[in-house]
């Protein structure tokens, strides 16, 4: 039953009063241009990168300083108000979605690189710091940061540690959980907390690792201390060519096979290569069905020996074509287009829906197969491409979301796609977290028992539940429902999201 035009009213008068308590609150601790609540000043926080699902916070908070931060913490935990984080909103599973009658905690503005210590390897980074930052001031002492999501330029350290993102070169270096040695923040009580240490381990559990990837759900995470590595003394990457998909996923488990971890293992079909190619010109190869980025690096012999066993697998398995780069300009040639396979995406398309299941590396060819199929079932086109070395998806399913009729398409297209996975043995995520995304597929994944278990980690730390609610776990009713949805029509929605 629809609500009465009395009930709407209602309703928008109870929200006002609401928004006229919290920011009345809160600026008894923040300046007044830190506090952002008309429709016109909120509005540019609707959504992250996951633009299909938009709601506009009751409030948005852009503390600049720590004892700020912990005074909208403590004042929004007195108001029993929903608090979501949000940094660069370059995320892509609407994990900094507003909570409609929440606050908005923008950390952008804590964006300084407080100490960089060449000796021990770390720098110590505020949550705002860009990716490609770090690197940028490391570079001097000959080293860098080693998780490279594609949207480094622009996404931050506090985002990467809530979805423990990982990037082309993860296969070798690891994800932010493996590149992060502590964090300091709050509590949604505002109490200071600490997770793991500068040394190389932590006493008492290991909390640090439950809190990367947690989605913004269990603390707020101010300052990262960071692990540096030595930048390579070279580095050359193969691209190979493939005239068919099932023979470039072969070669992809055939390089691990060989006993070989490469820095960087990526894969890209056809349509995905057209373009790429059309938008940055990187010589990519637009008969092959398929190619493979293989890179290595280190020293110069380390480097020669693996490049030439690489070349000698590929070849095994079929590459109708590999070229080497012959200097850094190359390289950086050949990454640039699978740097660049978002943006590509969205020139030929309106709008597109990214997903991010892992599978296991021998069935990424079943996987693109099945995909065609969908693209067929559901009508929409849908481009690829892998970080093929851990078997990290991303399908790009291109679509217009002025249309509601694509709009539902593309979720059941995404939907079936996690749940393929999941039947091939992967799971939903990687790097992307869940966020609102794939609330109903973590149904699917995980049964109520294990369900309850998360949401019982997230009460220990935040018993109120107050941040980001309505993230990650779902709840029993959704996914009942979900489940009827599946056998009464087939139909798969995502129920109570706001959209456009």
């Amino acid at each position: 039953m629809h609500p009465s035009h009395a009930e709407k009213s209602h309703q928008l008068l109870q929200n006002s009063e609401r928004q006229t308590q919290v920011v009345h609150a809160l600026l008894a601790n923040l300046p007044k241009h830190s506090l952002l609540w008309q429709r016109e000043d909120t509005t540019p926080y609707e959504c992250d990168g996951l633009t299909a699902y938009r709601q506009r916070p009751l409030v948005v908070a852009l503390p600049e300083t720590l004892d700020q931060v912990q005074a909208v913490l403590r004042t929004c935990h007195l108001l029993d108000v929903p608090v979501v984080a949000r940094g660069a909103g370059t995320g892509l599973s609407g994990g900094a979605m507003p909570h409609a009658l929440g606050v908005t905690l923008s950390l952008a503005k804590f964006n300084k690189i407080l100490k960089i210590d060449p000796l021990s390897r770390t720098a110590l980074v505020q949550c705002g710091v860009r990716n490609l930052a770090i690197s940028e001031a490391a570079a001097r002492f000959g080293l860098y940061y080693a998780p490279d999501p594609s949207s480094q330029i622009a996404c931050t350290i506090g985002g990467n540690v809530a979805e423990n993102s990982g990037g082309v070169h993860c296969l070798k270096y690891g994800l932010t959980l493996h590149n992060i040695l502590k964090i300091k923040g709050f509590t949604m009580a505002g109490e200071p907390v600490e997770f793991g240490s500068d040394a190389l381990d932590a006493p008492g559990f290991d909390l640090l690792s439950i809190v990367i990837g947690s989605e913004g759900m269990l603390a707020i995470a101010t300052e990262v201390t960071v692990k540096l590595v030595p930048k390579p003394q070279v580095a050359r990457c193969i691209m190979a060519s493939f005239d068919d998909i099932r023979k470039a996923g072969d070669a992809v488990a055939g390089v691990i096979a060989a006993g070989i971890i490469p820095a960087g293992l990526e894969m890209m079909d056809k349509p995905m290569t057209a373009a790429v190619e059309d938008y940055v010109h990187a010589g990519y190869d637009l008969s092959a069905a398929a190619i493979l980025l293989c890179e290595s690096d280190g020293i110069l012999e380390e480097v020669e020996e693996e490049i030439g066993r690489m070349r000698q697998v590929l070849r095994q398995h079929g590459a109708t074509a590999i070229a080497v780069s012959r200097d850094e300009a190359e390289r950086l040639k050949f990454w640039s287009g699978r740097k660049n396979a978002f943006p590509a995406s969205g020139r030929i398309s309106p709008d597109y829906m990214c997903m991010d299941s892992t599978i296991p590396r021998k069935r990424l060819a079943d996987m693109l197969l099945a995909i065609a199929e969908m693209e067929k079932k559901y009508g929409l086109r849908c481009v690829n491409v892998f970080h093929a070395g851990d078997g990290n998806l991303h399908p790009l399913i291109l679509f217009d979301a002025n249309d509601a009729d694509q709009l539902q398409r593309c979720e059941q297209f995404g939907a079936e796609i996690l749940e393929t996975s999941v039947a091939m043995g992967g799971t939903i995520t990687g790097e992307h977290g869940v966020g609102v995304e794939k609330l109903s597929s973590m149904c699917v994944q995980f049964s109520a028992q294990e369900n309850e278990q998360m949401a019982a980690i997230k009460r220990a730390f935040d018993p109120k539940g107050l941040l980001n609610p309505g993230k990650v776990i779902p709840t029993l009713n959704r996914c009942a429902e979900y489940g009827r949805m599946l056998v009464r029509d087939g139909k798969i929605k995502h129920p109570d999201l706001p959209r456009f």
